[in-house]
């Protein structure tokens, strides 16, 4: 009942708000306020009428809160509590431009290793035979290209033997972001991979341990790729810098 008086106290003084103020209550309100199962807020008259703000006032204090990630806002949808997900084409393309390979390589050994930890728990006889294919095919590829391309199969592979619908999305969007930022920017690109990359003996590692139902040697095995694809990173941009 008190939260309800001073919602409604606030329509007796909307001339005198500013944003400071609508940003205050706009603010006051989310931390009490019971937001619908998606989160979205109500409609910019309403949430103006029930804070007692202006409508200019309130869209201040709502591009505030979007730019500190507290909210974000989807043209024709409303306005949601939480930060934006990342799910267009413009989403990814911010991202790269505001990251860079290194933070690259340590989303990849945060999420990857424990993605071939969980696969080695749930992957199918289909799934493992998946990755194999990916590894044969990585292993044919006449250009780097077409290897880039069955390097990307394989990791998505082991994301999709997870069975985890959600560490996949991650995935997809890490991969997205890591193909714009990385390799669009660095690499060096002979014909072909050297029969002898590193890449080969570490993707049959990370799938031995896979089909042996060793979660502990999956995510080792994954993560000494990535480690080996760091080191190889950080000498491209060296001689890129030399």
């Amino acid at each position: 009942m008190q939260r309800l008086v001073e919602l409604v106290s606030y329509s007796d003084d909307v001339d005198s708000t500013d944003s400071a103020t609508a940003s205050a209550r706009l603010r006051d309100f989310l931390a009490g306020a019971a937001v619908s199962a998606d989160g979205r807020l109500p409609p910019e008259r309403d949430l103006a009428a029930r804070l007692g703000v202006s409508r200019s006032d309130l869209r201040k204090a709502l591009a505030e809160l979007e730019a500190e990630g507290v909210i974000w806002r989807h043209v024709g949808k409303g306005t949601f509590v939480g930060a934006r997900p990342v799910d267009t084409v413009a989403d990814v393309a911010a991202l790269t431009r505001r990251t860079n390979p290194s933070e690259v390589m340590q989303a990849r050994l945060t999420i990857e290793p424990e993605m071939a930890r969980l696969a080695a728990l749930h992957a199918t006889s289909t799934d493992i035979a998946e990755l194999r294919g990916c590894i044969a095919r990585s292993r044919q590829a006449e250009t780097w290209r077409q290897y880039e391309a069955w390097d990307n199969r394989f990791h998505r592979a082991v994301g999709e033997a997870t069975g985890n619908a959600l560490l996949l999305g991650l995935l997809d969007t890490l991969t997205a972001v890591r193909r714009a930022v990385t390799w669009g920017r660095l690499r060096y690109n002979p014909v072909r991979p050297d029969p002898a990359h590193h890449s080969f003996e570490e993707h049959e590692a990370i799938v031995a341990a896979i089909a042996d139902r060793d979660a502990a040697a999956a995510a080792v095995a994954m993560r000494t790729h990535i480690r080996s694809v760091e080191r190889n990173l950080l000498a491209r941009m060296n001689r890129g810098n030399d």
